[in-house]
């Protein structure tokens, strides 16, 4: 056949000319790609093999072989993994599928310049273009288990690559990567260099690696997660991560543990520092692997892990599901729900132990994956208890610190039976809502919810050890029972004092709101707007109308005025003076208006508001 020319796609042409231009400061890290990628085909193998054995007949040893060739300056890693047909490596080696990688290279267009590009492309794997770092060209030689024809790839990482069915090439599954070094990579010739790196980065790959014309592997050649915790160093733990991973950041939390008993199964479970490009694609799927005896299953297991723990990267390993199981039956399998059960436990568990040894650490994961985490108190009930343990959530309490619902009950005021919250986007709006000036006057803790995901749990998960959470912005809450911190702040409503006022207000605002009132949570600023009672949180309503496209049948607010403000008190002698003064007219519309804008809601009538205001200034600048 032919030779085929073909043009790299758009994304992998960026890659490689950030990859061509010194990509890491540690070039090794190539080596540790190439072989993580050929762990992978052989992992992939042995299980098309339990269905189809005759795939792996002649050769069912898998292993991974490293020549060089000083003559020809070339380095050759080979592996009798699954292969590749012609389709796939046009689409492995051509484009970029994976979905995280793309998002990745889309940021890295946008990082600012060719520095940011390299800080931040080097916290992801680039698997098989890492080879241009030491190599200005590179051949693959592939055949796909089960298959006859072998074919021939070919790039110099710059002009688009060649592939052509190969006729000459002995091989009889598998992918063979040569590499034609760079002048300024023959270090890579040496053998002794070589099993460094190995012993380095990729002692933990269960597959053997040979280099050269030894029978011995360089590497241990067994499955990490089954290794005592005691004969593994953090080192090998973190390289571990890198590799099942695809990333280059540290683990901020390892787990790794053996279950035994009903159901027994080993797990090795790593917490990112760094956030996945992927974490909010819809799908939320998972990047845990289940093994069975040691044996790569799938990675697709939808129920293995929990969506909100999406996060999580690592191994689970179990003893008692079958080799011959289809990946069709293991989603609804009862050994895989109950190991997803004892997984979620012990990473909870695991967090809230991270938490009180490492505030810092624990601060890190929150500000990182804390919004996924709360999708748990939404989808996972039996675990609800456990999530709330690790929850942080900003408050009155502190400038800017973190708190836990634990922390927010032992500081609960004497008397206080709720858990008081502000729903919200922005924490710097929270901070300056007028409805938190009541509970400040009076000492009263309000958290502040600032994740979308806040205003759903909510709706599912009222309580916390038996103390409801309630919203400042909804109902009437009883604040007079609690006595004030600051002398003659926040007396007690008198309607008597501005009732003509009331009237005026409800008459005048019959059509935008259900209510006028004299209020106990405003101190400093002269009206609010609140939810009724049995109504929508004004915040989750928001979310509902950009969400939904909900349209409330009655969503009519309640006006509060502090009768105490020294405007509401003018106005009040006006209306008590003359009802029907025209200024009282233009008043209402103008604090309805003050309200809605406040409360980050359009004013209905945006002309009007503005002739109003006008009028006011300029008969305050007469006077």
């Amino acid at each position: 056949m032919s030779e085929e020319k073909l043009a790299f796609g758009t994304d992998v042409s960026r890659l490689l000319d950030i990859v061509a231009n010194a990509l890491y400061t540690n070039r090794d890290v190539f080596l540790r790609e190439l072989i993580s990628n050929a762990a992978d085909a052989c992992d992939k193998l042995r299980y098309e093999s339990l269905q189809n054995p005759r795939l792996v007949n002649g050769s069912p040893d898998f292993k991974i072989t490293i020549v060089k060739n000083s003559n020809d300056n070339t380095l050759t890693i080979s592996d009798n993994g699954i292969g590749m047909n012609r389709e796939e490596l046009v689409e492995n080696l051509g484009t970029i599928a994976r979905s995280g990688t793309a998002a990745m290279v889309e940021a890295v267009k946008n990082a600012g310049g060719e520095k940011g590009a390299l800080n931040l492309i080097g916290q992801f794997g680039v698997g098989f273009y890492a080879s241009f770092m030491v190599a200005d060209k590179v051949e693959v030689i592939s055949r796909k288990a089960g298959e006859d024809k072998i074919w021939h790839w070919e790039s110099d990482g710059r002009t688009g690559y060649t592939v052509s069915e190969e006729e000459n090439a002995k091989i009889d599954r598998g992918v063979k990567i040569t590499l034609h070094l760079k002048s300024d990579a023959y270090d890579y010739l040496n053998e002794d260099n070589l099993k460094r790196i190995i012993l380095a980065y990729s002692d933990h790959i269960s597959v053997p690696i040979i280099v050269g014309d030894e029978n011995k592997a360089v590497n241990a050649a067994s499955a990490l997660w089954m290794r005592s915790k005691n004969d593994i160093t953090q080192e090998q733990y973190n390289e571990f991560y890198h590799h099942i991973g695809h990333v280059f950041d540290e683990p901020i939390m390892t787990s790794h543990w053996r279950a035994e008993g009903k159901i027994e199964y080993s797990a090795l479970l790593f917490v990112p520092t760094m956030r996945p490009f992927d974490l909010y694609e819809p799908g939320r799927k998972h990047a845990v692997r289940l093994y069975v005896k040691r044996v790569f299953i799938t990675d697709q297991v939808q129920n293995l892990i929990y969506p909100w723990l999406r996060f999580v990267r690592g191994v689970i390993d179990s003893e008692d599901l079958p080799l011959n199981i289809s990946r069709e039956m293991l989603q609804n399998n009862p050994v895989v729900a109950k190991i997803r059960s004892g997984v979620t436990k012990r990473i909870l568990s695991d967090l809230a132990a991270l938490a009180e040894k490492d505030h810092a650490a624990f601060e890190t994961f929150w500000y990182q994956f804390g919004m996924v985490v709360k999708e748990g108190l939404y989808d996972a009930a039996e675990h609800r208890d456990d999530i709330f343990k690790i929850c942080r959530f900003f408050s009155t309490n502190a400038n800017r610190r973190l708190t836990s619902l634990d922390e927010y009950v032992s500081r609960m005021k004497e008397g206080q039976e709720e858990i008081y919250y502000l729903l919200g986007e922005k924490l710097e709006t929270l901070e300056k809502s007028p409805q938190l000036e009541g509970f400040k006057a009076r000492g009263l803790e309000v958290l502040f919810f600032n994740d979308t995901i806040d205003s759903f749990w909510l709706q599912m998960a009222g309580t916390f050890k038996g103390k409801k959470f309630t919203s400042i912005t909804k109902g009437s809450i009883d604040l007079n029972k609690f006595e004030a911190e600051k002398k003659d702040e926040n007396k007690a409503g008198n309607e008597e004092n501005v009732g003509d006022l009331l009237g005026v207000l409800s008459d005048e605002l019959k059509d935008d709101v259900k209510q006028v009132r004299v209020s106990n949570r405003l101190t400093d600023s002269p009206v609010c707007l609140i939810a009724d009672e049995q109504g929508v949180d004004m915040h989750m309503e928001r979310i509902l109308k950009t969400q939904q496209k909900y349209e409330p049948t009655n969503n009519k607010k309640i006006l509060e005025i502090n009768e105490h403000h020294a405007l509401i008190q003018m106005l009040a002698g006006l209306a008590k003076a003359n009802k029907d003064a025209p200024a009282l007219k233009d008043a209402a519309r103008l604090l309805y208006d003050q309200a809605c804008i406040i409360q980050g809601e359009p004013v209905n009538d945006p002309s009007s508001f503005a002739r109003r205001i006008a009028e006011f200034m300029q008969r305050g600048l007469a006077a």
